[in-house]
C-alpha cells in the first residue's frame, strides 16, 4: 500500500462504525441503533446511526461520512490556506455518547481522512482524529485507565506520539471563554502524515480501534450507580459546555456545515437535554466544585 489507497481507508471506517456500534449496544442492554443512509447531492453519503432512550446510553450517535467537493471550505483553508482552489474528498468515523447516569462520562471520538486534489499536482493528504473524556464526576482510576489506554495503542509507535497528542487535545478541547478544557482529555491529532501513507493510516487505526478498549469498562463500572436530582441537574448544567464547545470552537461542526453537510449527522453530538444556569457556582468542598478545582485543567494521567 505505497499509494494513497482510499478504498482501504472506507472499508476500514465502514467496519469501524460496525464494531463500535455492536460493543456499545452490547453495553447499552436495553436499545439497538437505528440506521440512516444518506446520500450528499454534491458527492458521497454516509451512515448515521443513532441510540436513544436505552438502559444506559440516553443520547449515542455512530457516524460514518464520505463527502466530496469542488474546492475546500473556509474552515479548512483557514488552517491550511495552501489549500485553496483544490478540490476534496473527506471521510470519517465521528460519534459522541451521553449515557444516562451523572456518574458515567460523555465520551466523543472521531477519524478521519481527506485529500485535496488540483490538476497537475500530487494530492495533498491527511489524517486526523483522536477520542475525549468528559466526566462530570470524575474517578481518577478511571481517568488514567482512558489515558492509559490512549498511551498503549500510540506506543508502537514511539513513546512521543501519546505526548504531543495528549497536549494538542488538551489545547484543543478548551473553552476559552470559560477558561477550562472541556473534559480530562485524550488524544488529538490532525495534518497527519509521517512516514509516509502505511504508516500514517496504522496510527489512525491505533487509534479508532482503542477507543472501545478505553472506554467500554468506564461506561460499564459507573452506568448503575445510583443518583439523585442534584447529580442529574448538574449533569444537565456541564452538558451546556458540551453544546458551547461544539457550536463555537468544533473544526468538525464547522467543516460539515460548510461543506453543505447533512445537518441532523453533523450535530447528533448534541445531547438530548441540556440546561443552563445564570452564574453558577459549586458548593465549596461539594464534588462538584472537585470537578473545577482538579479536572478541568490539563493533568498528567500516566
Amino acid at each position: 500500500m505505497s499509494q494513497v489507497d482510499i478504498s482501504a481507508v472506507k472499508e476500514y471506517f465502514m467496519a469501524l462504525q460496525d464494531s463500535i456500534c455492536q460493543a456499545l449496544q452490547d453495553e447499552d442492554g436495553g436499545a439497538v441503533f437505528v440506521e440512516d443512509n444518506w446520500v450528499r447531492a454534491e458527492g458521497g453519503g454516509g451512515r448515521t446511526r443513532v441510540l436513544v432512550d436505552g438502559a444506559a446510553i440516553e443520547k449515542g450517535g455512530v457516524n460514518y461520512s464520505y463527502v466530496e467537493g469542488a474546492s475546500m471550505p473556509a474552515s479548512a483553508t483557514a488552517h491550511r490556506p495552501e489549500l485553496a482552489g483544490r478540490s476534496f474528498k473527506a471521510m470519517g468515523v465521528s460519534l459522541v455518547i451521553h449515557p444516562n447516569n451523572p456518574y458515567a462520562p460523555t465520551s466523543h471520538a472521531n477519524v478521519r481522512f481527506f485529500v485535496a486534489e488540483k490538476e497537475g499536482c500530487e494530492p495533498v493528504w491527511w489524517f486526523g482524529g483522536g477520542y475525549d473524556l468528559t466526566p462530570y464526576y470524575p474517578v481518577e482510576a478511571d481517568c488514567q485507565h482512558w489515558h492509559q489506554t490512549a498511551f498503549a495503542a500510540l506506543l508502537p509507535f514511539g513513546e512521543d506520539y501519546y505526548r504531543r497528542y495528549k497536549k494538542w487535545c488538551d489545547d484543543y478541547f478548551y473553552l476559552k471563554h470559560r477558561d477550562e478544557t472541556r473534559g480530562v482529555g485524550g488524544l488529538f491529532f490532525d495534518d497527519l502524515n509521517d512516514g509516509g501513507f502505511e504508516q500514517s493510516f496504522a496510527i489512525m487505526q491505533a487509534v479508532g480501534d482503542s477507543f472501545i478498549p478505553a472506554y467500554q469498562p468506564i461506561l460499564a463500572a459507573n452506568k448503575s450507580r445510583e443518583f439523585g436530582d442534584n447529580e442529574r441537574n448538574f449533569q444537565l448544567y456541564r452538558r451546556g459546555r458540551y453544546v458551547e464547545f461544539n457550536l463555537v470552537f468544533d473544526r468538525g461542526t464547522l467543516f460539515g456545515l460548510q461543506t453543505g453537510g447533512r445537518t441532523e449527522s453533523i450535530l447528533m453530538s448534541l445531547p438530548p437535554v441540556a440546561h443552563w444556569q445564570y452564574n453558577y457556582q459549586p458548593e465549596p468542598g461539594s464534588p462538584e466544585a472537585e470537578l473545577y478545582e482538579h479536572y478541568l485543567k490539563p493533568r498528567e494521567w500516566l
